[in-house]
C-alpha cells in the first residue's frame, strides 16, 4: 500500500543522470522522510520499446517520488506516464531543461522551450492518461534570451494546459557551445524571475532550483517561492537533509545520525546483492552500485576522507562484501586516521 504523501514540495532532490538512481534514492530516503525524489530522466523510447522493468522499479520506501519523462511526443509522452503510474509513481515530470546535445537530437529536453504549445500538447495528453501530477522542470530561457517574458509566455501557455507545477532552473540553457556542466555553471542564476513568476501566477506551485547550497539559502528561497530543488549539493553532501523533515515538514520525529544511516542500508544492500548477484561478470549487481552514492555521508566531519577512502577501495569492493560500510566507519572513528 502507497504511504500517505504530503504534496508540498517544499524540498526536493533534482533528478541527475547516472546519480540518482534507486539506490541512491534509497540511501537518501535515510536521512529524510519527507522530501521528494526525482528519477534519472527516462525517455519515452526506453520505456516503450525497451525493458520497462529495469527503468521503473523502485523501492516501496522512496516515496513520495517522481519519474521524469524526456520526449516530445504527446502519445508516447501519455503512454510512458501511464505506465509510470501503473508502477506507482506519485509524480510525472516532463523535462524541458537538459541542454545536452543528445537530448537536442531526440528534440527534447531544453529545447521544447522554444515551442510551448507543443509542450502545452504534450502536457495534457500526459494528463489526460493519469490521476497523479504532471509537473515540468524546465530553464529560465535558451542560449541569449535574457527577457523574462520568455519563460513567463512559457509557463503561461503550458500552465493552459493544467500544468499546475513548474520547476525552474533558473538559468539559461545554452544549447551550442557548452557541456552540460558548464551549463549549471556558466549562465548566470537569476533567481528573481523564478520569484517573478510565483507574483504572476499566484496560483501556481513555483519550485525553484539551481546553485542552492544551505539551509539559510533554501529559508531565503521559501519567502518567495513555494519549494526549493537541491541538485548535486544533495549528492555530495546527504546529511544535510537530515534537518529537512522537522525545518519544512514539522516532523519533530528525530532524525537518524550518521552511523544509523549506514547501518539502516546494510540489509539493503545484502538483499540487493543476493536478488542480482554479487559478481560483475554476467551483469550481477556490483556493491559499488550502491555504496559510490554514500562517499559524502561524513562531509564535514573529521576523517571524512578516510571514510570515502575506504569505501573506494577497488580490491575490497571487488570482494563485495557489505561489511565494507563498518569498516569504513570504524575507520572514521579512530582519530587522526585518514
Amino acid at each position: 500500500m502507497k504511504p500517505v504523501i504530503d504534496k508540498k514540495r517544499r524540498v526536493s532532490v533534482a533528478p541527475m543522470m547516472d546519480w540518482t538512481d534507486r539506490h541512491c534514492r534509497m540511501f537518501h530516503r535515510q536521512i529524510t522522510r519527507h522530501t521528494w525524489f526525482y528519477t534519472e530522466m527516462v525517455t519515452t523510447g526506453a520505456l516503450l520499446h525497451g525493458d520497462v522493468s529495469r527503468h521503473l522499479d523502485f523501492n516501496h520506501e522512496e516515496h513520495p517520488v517522481a519519474l521524469q519523462l524526456g520526449g516530445s511526443e504527446p502519445a508516447d509522452l501519455a503512454k510512458s506516464a501511464k505506465l509510470g503510474e501503473q508502477w506507482g509513481y506519485d509524480e510525472i515530470n516532463l523535462n524541458c531543461g537538459c541542454p545536452s546535445e543528445r537530448v537536442q537530437k531526440g528534440a527534447f529536453g531544453a529545447c521544447l522551450m522554444n515551442e510551448a504549445a507543443l509542450v502545452a500538447d504534450c502536457v495534457k495528453a500526459m494528463r489526460d492518461a493519469v490521476q497523479i501530477d504532471v509537473t515540468v522542470k524546465h530553464r529560465i530561457g535558451i542560449d541569449d534570451i535574457a527577457s523574462y517574458d520568455f519563460v513567463r509566455d512559457f509557463v503561461g501557455t503550458v500552465a493552459e494546459a493544467g500544468c499546475n507545477t513548474f520547476i525552474v532552473h533558473a538559468r539559461n540553457a545554452v544549447l551550442k557551445g557548452l557541456s552540460p556542466k558548464e551549463n549549471r555553471e556558466i549562465p548566470p542564476l537569476r533567481y528573481e524571475f523564478a520569484y517573478q513568476l510565483k507574483q504572476d501566477f499566484p496560483q501556481l506551485e513555483i519550485i525553484i532550483n539551481g546553485g542552492i547550497k544551505t539551509l539559510a539559502e533554501i529559508d531565503t528561497h521559501l519567502v518567495h517561492v513555494d519549494g526549493v530543488m537541491l541538485g548535486r549539493e544533495a549528492y555530495h553532501n546527504p546529511y544535510l537533509m537530515s534537518a529537512f523533515d522537522a525545518r519544512y515538514y514539522g516532523d519533530i520525529a528525530a532524525p537518524k545520525s550518521r552511523a544509523q544511516v549506514l547501518h539502516a542500508m546494510l540489509p539493503y544492500i545484502r538483499a540487493q546483492l543476493e536478488l542480482h548477484g554479487k559478481s560483475e561478470k554476467g551483469g550481477g549487481l556490483r556493491l559499488n552500485s550502491i555504496t559510490r552514492h554514500m562517499l559524502g555521508l561524513m562531509a564535514g566531519l573529521p576523517n571524512a576522507r578516510g571514510f570515502r577512502q575506504s569505501l573506494s577501495d577497488s580490491k575490497k569492493l571487488a570482494l563485495g562484501d557489505p561489511d565494507l560500510l563498518l569498516q569504513a566507519l570504524a575507520r572514521m572513528q579512530q582519530p587522526g586516521a585518514y
